[in-house]
């Protein structure tokens, strides 16, 4: 009891500096549009992974993207690192894009998949934080994450579901609509779930970016311990 009392004031924190910088961002509840052809370039012309390699796509937002660290200290790269030092070889496409609702992520994703160098053996879906911060409808979140996996599912791409849960701030019913959204999919469409992508970094300053929000490299080292795990069994045959 004392540590989910521990997580919510550590949540509530996180809640109220995302709306803060969240408000001061001039994001708008208006689906982003598509990201720009660079970002999409990056993903078409990146280097083929060795045959005997596993291909891995991190498809999420700005958590995924590595935001404002360096290009080797994101998601991709540092789960890359831990997935090879574990005996698993494997190349981890960053397909993240920061400020994207899972509107935006379902409309990239045909574009993103047929950009690489050949069908993922697994694909890591993050998105639904912004759709949150942005009080969108939980309804609407929900059918855009289905979808995402419904055409994963239609491709043959084993999936691996990071979750996210809603601030306290965004109120009880909200919080009852937009939690279930993770489990309820990932059971759904046999996806397997990592329950919070931030856990273990919410909250935990030394551990994020002056913003509050994002993880700093140390954050990210803490994800990648805790997630690693769940991606190399995934990728087990």
């Amino acid at each position: 009891m004392k540590k989910e009392r521990s997580l919510a004031g550590r949540w509530m924190q996180y809640g109220a500096m995302a709306l803060i910088v969240h408000v001061a961002s001039g994001c708008s509840d208006k689906t982003p549009p598509p990201p720009p052809p660079a970002d999409a370039a990056q993903v078409a012309n990146m280097v083929a992974p060795a045959a005997d390699a596993r291909l891995v796509v991190a498809f999420g937002d700005s958590l995924y993207a590595g935001y404002n660290l360096d290009q080797d200290k994101g998601l991709a790269p540092v789960l890359e690192q831990a997935l090879n030092a574990r005996g698993v070889k494997a190349r981890v496409v960053n397909a993240g894009v920061s400020g994207d609702t899972s509107a935006a992520g379902l409309a990239r994703l045909a574009f993103t998949l047929d950009g690489l160098p050949r069908k993922p053996d697994l694909m890591l879906v993050g998105l639904g934080g912004n759709d949150m911060l942005r009080g969108l409808s939980p309804r609407e979140t929900r059918a855009n994450l289905g979808a995402i996996l419904i055409e994963a599912q239609r491709r043959g791409i084993k999936v691996v579901l990071t979750g996210m849960l809603a601030s306290p701030n965004m109120g009880p019913d909200y919080a009852a609509a937009f939690n279930p959204i993770y489990p309820d999919l990932a059971k759904r469409h046999d996806a397997t779930l990592y329950p919070f992508i931030l856990d273990g970094v919410i909250g935990q300053r030394a551990l994020q970016l002056p913003d509050g929000i994002h993880p700093n490299d140390r954050g990210v080292t803490v994800i990648v311990r805790k997630l690693a795990p769940v991606v190399a069994g995934a990728l087990k045959p």
